[in-house]
Parts: structure tokens; sequence; C-alpha cells
């Protein structure tokens, strides 16, 4: 009988593409993922067919996907977690060979995660994890052959134990597989962890950046916390209950404090709140404080963190590339007042960084983009690489599934880690972090932040390369590249004309300015920040009339 040699089943999560791609290597044949092939078909993630047209729309996707798959491949087949729940497909498998990958729910959770481009597992991973499994658990086990359990396991512990159960030979000849293969497909699937160094009396910390690392949280959190605090923006309602219900069920005192969206919540008011509800629960100097969400979340958190008990742990788990990138990184916390953003806060580094990228999988795509405006800002100030990555795939840059995500967010992280290891409260080398923030601030301002943070850092960094080109300081080519590769990923160049008296007064007031001495963060070249001082009236109104719409 023809149709493929292996076919895995089993839950989201459990690993079946990594365990598939290696049986494939193994046994010298080929993988396939019809998850994948609906996903081709429909042109759009697994996530927008469930929003967009329902489940019953993705089951029978899926159910074609199934059928051309088991009658034309030969290699190495995967299933999508639900596949099983279609009598006809269950009947399709009947006559192969099919192994079953099976995990506990506590080793879901943590391979799971944040990931809510899951769309089934998007409100309470636990709870939910439960309810699936009982209903597809004996299911599972009706179509195969063999189960094979991964707690504890590595994917290749658990390759070497289908092929051993199945007696299927390895592959021999010119192509072994390589020697000590295990520890590299580790360190392949292994979280990147970045180190922030300790300054100032601050303990060190690691930002940790990959997928499915909510498991990381209570190990961060640790044994002396008796209470945590999540805060969470309102539009994470869901997953900042899913979050403290995951706490609660560990044995943490676990309370969720909804926040405003955005910038909204970056206020007093936001901040005092925040503070009764701690008063409130009897929060101690051993307590965790976690926020859950992008920059404006990391920031308050923090804050609170800061000015509760004159310091208490925290943790971010941000949800934006921006978090990602800038907010939840270096220990700047704060919040706006009418004066200007920003302008109350405090350093308090965070215990530890969360960067879950599963998160960015539903980002709209303006949030997304909005982010790409500090990546490219590391490039300009640190890291050309970054340029170049973006320059090679302009289109990739603008989404989650771009080839590049990965390495572009981990470059900026490094670029803010290796800054703010040597300079955490800003008294010199950090100034460069604020390339294009000066106009930037003001805009935001002049806009009752309704502006995304990006858009408006986009601008402002046109705005830096224009007055660095008529100071004599940057060279065309560079200032010109600032246009083409921002406007290549769909971020702003412009702001109204008619608007400079107003921002020329808002960046007075800039935390950078010394007195009335504006400050600026100019080019002298590519990767060579440097600061400009009280640069001629004249030369900023003509920078200015450079990105005036």
């Amino acid at each position: 009988m023809t149709g493929p040699l292996i076919v895995l089943v089993g839950p989201m999560g459990v690993g079946k593409s990594t365990v598939g791609e290696l049986l494939a290597e193994r046994l010298g044949t080929t993988y396939r993922d019809t998850d994948a092939d609906v996903v081709a078909s429909a042109g759009k993630p697994i996530p927008e067919i469930f929003y967009d047209e329902g489940e019953d729309h993705f089951r029978a996707l899926e159910r074609q996907a199934v059928r051309a798959a088991v009658a034309e491949h030969t290699g190495v087949l995967s299933l999508g977690g639900g596949a099983v729940l279609d009598a006809t497909t269950r009947e399709l498998l009947a006559d192969h060979t099919v192994v079953y990958l099976s995990m506990d729910v506590d080793e879901a959770v943590k391979r799971v995660g944040l990931n809510t481009a899951r769309p089934l597992l998007a409100v309470n991973p636990r709870r939910q994890w439960r309810e699936l499994m009982e209903a597809r658990r004996h299911l599972y086990a009706e179509v195969a052959r063999t189960t094979v359990a991964t707690d504890d396991r590595t994917p290749d512990e658990v390759a070497q134990t289908i092929l051993d159960a199945l007696e299927l030979p390895e592959r021999t000849g010119d192509s072994p597989v390589p020697h000590g293969r295990e520890n590299t497909r580790m360190t392949e699937q292994g979280p990147t962890r970045i180190q922030i160094a300790g300054t100032a009396g601050t303990d060190p910390y690691e930002v940790l950046v990959g997928r499915q690392l909510l498991g990381e949280l209570p190990t961060l959190i640790g044994n002396r916390a008796k209470r945590v605090a999540v805060l969470h923006p309102e539009a994470l309602a869901e997953t900042g209950e899913a979050v403290r219900e995951d706490l609660a069920s560990q044995g943490y005192e676990a309370i969720a404090i909804q926040l405003p969206n955005a910038e909204e919540a970056k206020t007093v008011e936001v901040a005092a709140y925040c503070w009764k509800a701690l008063g409130q629960t009897g929060f101690t100097r051993t307590d965790v404080i976690v926020g859950i969400g992008g920059g404006a979340t990391t920031d308050v958190a923090g804050f609170v963190a800061a000015s509760w008990l004159r310091g208490v742990r925290w943790i971010a788990v941000p949800t934006t590339v921006l978090g990602m990138v800038d907010a939840a990184v270096g220990g700047k916390t704060g919040i706006n007042t009418a004066e200007g953003k920003n302008l109350v806060g405090a350093f308090h580094p965070p215990a530890g960084v969360l960067c879950d990228l599963a998160a960015l999988d539903s980002l709209p795509v303006n949030d997304y983009v909005s982010g790409m405006a500090e990546i490219i800002k590391a490039g300009f100030i640190a890291d050309p690489a970054i340029l170049d990555l973006v320059e090679a795939d302009p289109e990739g840059a603008r989404t989650p599934t771009g080839q590049h995500t990965a390495e572009l967010i981990e470059r900026s992280i490094r670029v803010k880690a290796e800054v703010v290891s040597s300079d955490l409260k800003e008294s010199g080398l950090r100034e460069i972090l604020n390339y294009g923030h000066t106009l930037a601030h003001a805009i935001e301002k002049n806009e009752r932040y309704k502006w995304r943070h990006g858009a408006a850092v986009s601008v402002g960094m046109v705005f830096a390369a224009e007055l660095g080109r008529l100071a004599g300081r940057l060279d065309d080519a560079t200032a010109d590249r600032h246009r083409a590769i921002l406007e290549s990923v769909g971020l702003p160049l412009t702001y109204r004309g008619d608007q400079w008296p107003k921002l020329l007064e808002n960046m007075k007031v800039d935390k950078k300015s010394r007195g009335d001495l504006l400050r600026f963060i100019v080019l002298d070249g590519l990767g060579k920040p440097t600061v400009l001082e009280g640069p001629d009236p004249a030369i900023l109104l003509a920078a200015y009339g450079e990105v005036s719409a």
C-alpha cells in the first residue's frame, strides 16, 4: 500500500514538526505538514482563518489537506492537532502507521505559553488544554499504532523512540546523522538568552527571546514571593487572567490589574489605582509584579514596581515589537504628564524579560511596523547588519513570519543591552538610544499621544538625518538611506509643516535638553552617533522643512 511512511498525530505544541523533520532526515525521506498545506491553500495564517471564516471552514480545509497528503506523500507526515476529530480522516488513517505524540498539561502550558496564534487556547491555556484533551485523547489513541510520551524528552530522544518502536532502520551511507546532534538540536530550540549587566547597584538579568516561554515565569518569580500582581492592558484581559490563573494554580496569591490600552495607561491616576490594589492585597518587598503588554504597559508596571515600597521586583513580558526591543529592556520606567512624555519615572531594571515571539503572530500590522522603527534605529546607531537584513526583504520585515524576524529582534535587543549595561541612568552613552526621539516625543505630545511611537520616531530619524547632513556631520548617502529603508517597511517620513513652533516649544522640555540648550543625537556616519548641542535655529528650521508635509 502506498502512502506516508509515518503519520504523526497529537496535540498542538507537542513537537510534531520538529520530530517529523528529524525522522525524515534519519530515514532519508521527505517531511510534510498538513497545517502548512492549509496555510498555503488559504493564503493566510491559521488564526486568521479561524477569526475570518470560523472553525468549521478551517476543518473543511484541513480535511481536504489530509486527504491529499495521505494520497500523495510517501515520507513523514504530521497532522494538525484537531484533524482526528473528523471521522473520515480517522477512517483514512486506519491502514497507515500512525504515531501519537503525547504530553501532560504542565508540559503543554510551558510549550504553548502565550501563543495567541493558537485560536483554541486563547483564553486560559491550562483549563482549555484539559478540555481539548478530554475530547481528543481517545481519538489519538484510536488511530495510533503506538504512543510515545514526549515529556522530559528531547526531540531526538522522541525520534529515536519512534524508530525503535516501529523497528525502522536509520539511513546509512554518504550522509550519516552527525554525531552529537542532540546538543545541537536542543541549543537551536532553546530560547536565546541575552545578558544585561548590573550597574549602579542593580542586579544583572536576562532577556529571553524565543517561543513558548511562559514556563520560565515561575523560575523568575522565585520561591520568596508569596504574591504576584499581573498588570495587563484591557486588550489583553483574557491573557492576563489566564496568566493569573496559571500562577495561582502554582501556589502564588495572584491578582490581575487591568490598565487602559496604550498611552492612556501612563498617567498618575492609573499608577495610583495600581498602588491602591497593591496596598489592599498586602504586597510586600518580596512580592513580584508582572507586566504583560506593549511598551506603555511595561513602562507603567516598572514605574509602579519602582515606587511601591521604594522598589519591588518586576518581570516584563512584552507582547509587541516595540516592547521587546525598547521599552522592556534597560530599566527606564515612567508615566506621562500634561507637560510631556515620560517626564516622571525611575530607573528600575526588571528581574527578567520574556520576549515570546508567538505573541507577535496576532499583532496588527500597523503595530508591528511601528516597532520596526526602533529596530531600524538600532541599525543606524550601532548595527548596520540590521539595515542589510531589512533591505534584503522589506516585505518580510513588515510581518512576524518574515525570515529574519528573530534575528532582527535579537540584534536590536543586543544593541540596547550593550548600551544599558554600561550606562543605566543615561549619563552618557545611553543617550544614543534617543536617536530620532527628540522630535518624536514632541510630535507625540502634539498629537496627544494618538500617534504610534514608531511612526513618530520614523519622522524623528529622518529629521535627525537631515539635521546631521545640514550640520556637515552626515554624508548624503546615509541620510538618503534613512528615507529609503523607513519607507520600504511602510513608516511615515513627514509631519505637518505648520506645527514647527509648537514642536520647538515641546522639544525645549525634552529630557535631553540642558536648560534652554537643545540637544540632538545625530550621526557622524553609519554606526557613529554623537551629540549636537544648540544647533543654529536656521539649521533646525531647514531640517524640519525636509520632513514637512
